[in-house]
């Protein structure tokens, strides 16, 4: 049974083997999925009038005001949802790639040298479909589970955990067979790496107090290579239970 001193202290000898690798990998997933995340809007005005501009103010009627008010409410609202839309769009055909390849990234650097580029690979491996439509599904369920109840989208979060690791080293597998081997990996391992993640905040405290320096130079890929020690013990464990080979 793994600890959580035992990975992150596995993580801290792997981000050392590649400091500069880990920081550059964990900084575009943060970009990434900064980007892709839904936004919000802050609109403020400030003017100075004179008594000139004040008085044609006052000209106005109450119909004009409310109908220039509805516009600009119809305006922001289809900017908002054309944002949305953007934003969903990035993440599942870009992001999400990002993301497996970023995984891909930290697995190898546990055992050998690994290139920034690693980052990409999802674009051309060949299985650029089969990885945006696995992810796709993932993020579906996730978010149906979600709109259900809150606890059991988290369950399904943590159950489908090692999708985006399975399909970085297998990018061909199918949808159902990496969906089952992750439920597998992380059967009796859910609590505990729901723990393992709540372990960070103080560290993602840190990053907010230095205005984000202390998650792109440590706090991240600190994450990163941490989350992936704990794929590396499933996958053993996996091995060790003969569900893969």
């Amino acid at each position: 049974m793994w600890t959580r001193g035992q990975l992150k202290s596995n993580a801290k000898i792997n981000m050392q083997r590649n400091y500069w690798g880990c920081v550059a990998v964990a900084f575009i997933m943060s970009v990434a999925e900064g980007i892709g995340a839904a936004g919000g809007f802050r609109s403020g005005a400030r003017s100075s009038m004179t008594d000139d501009s004040y008085s044609s103010y006052e000209s106005y009627s109450l119909s004009d005001m409310s109908g220039a008010l509805a516009l600009a409410g119809t305006v922001l609202l289809v900017i908002g949802l054309m944002l949305l839309v953007f934003g969903i769009l990035l993440n599942v055909f870009v992001g999400n790639v990002l993301r497996v390849g970023a995984n891909k990234f930290f697995v190898q650097n546990r055992t050998e040298a690994v290139r920034v580029g690693t980052i990409f690979d999802g674009f051309r491996s060949g299985q650029y479909k089969n990885i945006v439509l696995t992810m796709f599904l993932k993020d579906l369920y996730v978010t149906l589970w979600t709109f259900l109840l809150i606890i059991p989208g988290i369950i399904k979060e943590l159950e489908y955990m090692m999708v985006p690791y399975i399909l970085a080293e297998n990018p061909g597998m199918n949808q159902k067979e990496a969906f089952e081997i992750s439920k597998r990996m992380m059967d009796g391992e859910k609590l505990n790496a729901f723990v393992l993640q709540l372990s960070f905040i103080g560290w993602y405290l840190l990053a907010a107090i230095t205005c984000g320096l202390a998650g792109i130079f440590y706090v991240n890929p600190y994450v990163e290579a941490t989350m992936t020690e704990l794929y590396a013990y499933n996958k053993g464990k996996a091995f060790h239970e003969g569900y893969i080979q």
